[in-house]
């Protein structure tokens, strides 16, 4: 039986990952919201074919469009899962025994996001993730929940700390962002790039000392801390990507700050 639940999400050509993120919720969700961007391959048919709710829109940014779906849900509970989350029977089973249970008192759940990489998670790298998801729509209709951040790093919120209880819920979500290291390296440009001017339109700046320190601080926090290294080679990988990352954020950065510097010399 279906619960009092919407799912949120939004998607661009997200076709192969979107498929398995409805066949997760199929039986949970009683609604389903995606706000497409301009899909061109088959995305919003196989939506379409599966009952779900699609709002046509150009793209805003990760916060203002996810922001959006959040808003155009209609049930009691609101589950967002961006279109490479499928949920796992574990975390399907949590969010069932929460809802269907006492409640009372609970405003939003976080759940745990593990990367699946060729077939298995990572178990420490990147771990672990706790994601603020699972909300209860008149908070977010009154303002009290909200997608928040800079793009491309948003983060949906509890802006106001007296709505209630905030839980964490066991399971897993599977983020199934990249099949191959290559292929997270090629996101990440554009991914940086976008970072760097969200934080200079903040008024960061760069500097010659994060660049030398953030991407190897990056991968100490990944193989070190978090011991990616029991990960195996895909631990070593996602410390690298994640100095690359770095990396690229902050030479972009760097390079946006002497730019307006030199305009305002002229």
């Amino acid at each position: 039986m279906c619960l009092p639940l919407s799912v949120a999400t939004v998607c661009k050509n997200n076709r192969q990952t979107m498929e398995r993120v409805l066949d997760s919720v199929a039986g949970l969700a009683g609604e389903v919201v995606a706000v497409d961007s301009g899909s061109t391959d088959g995305t919003v048919e196989l939506l379409d074919q599966r009952g779900a709710r699609v709002i046509r829109t150009e793209w805003k940014g990760h916060v203002a469009t996810k922001q959006m779906a959040l808003e155009a849900c209609s049930l009691e509970w609101i589950l967002h899962l961006d279109s490479d989350e499928p949920v796992e029977a574990d975390l399907a089973c949590s969010i069932r025994t929460m809802i269907e249970g006492e409640s009372t008192g609970i405003a939003a759940a976080r759940v745990n996001r593990k990367v699946w990489y060729r077939g298995r998670f990572l178990e420490h790298a990147w771990q672990p993730e706790w994601r603020l998801r699972l909300v209860r729509r008149e908070h977010v209709m009154r303002g009290a929940i909200r997608w928040g951040g800079l793009d491309p790093h948003d983060r949906l919120e509890v802006v106001d700390p007296g709505v209630g209880r905030v839980i964490n819920l066991k399971g897993t979500l599977r983020h199934e962002s990249f099949a191959s290291f290559s292929e997270h390296l090629s996101k990440q440009i554009a991914l940086s790039r976008i970072a760097a001017e969200s934080l200079h339109r903040q008024g960061a700046r760069g500097s010659l000392l994060r660049l030398v320190t953030s991407p190897p601080g990056a991968m100490f926090k990944q193989v070190v801390l978090k011991q990616g290294w029991r990960d195996g080679i895909a631990g070593w990988l996602a410390g690298g990507s994640a100095a690359a990352g770095a990396l690229m954020k902050h030479l972009i950065l760097l390079e946006l700050s002497r730019s307006c510097e030199g305009e305002a010399a002229r």
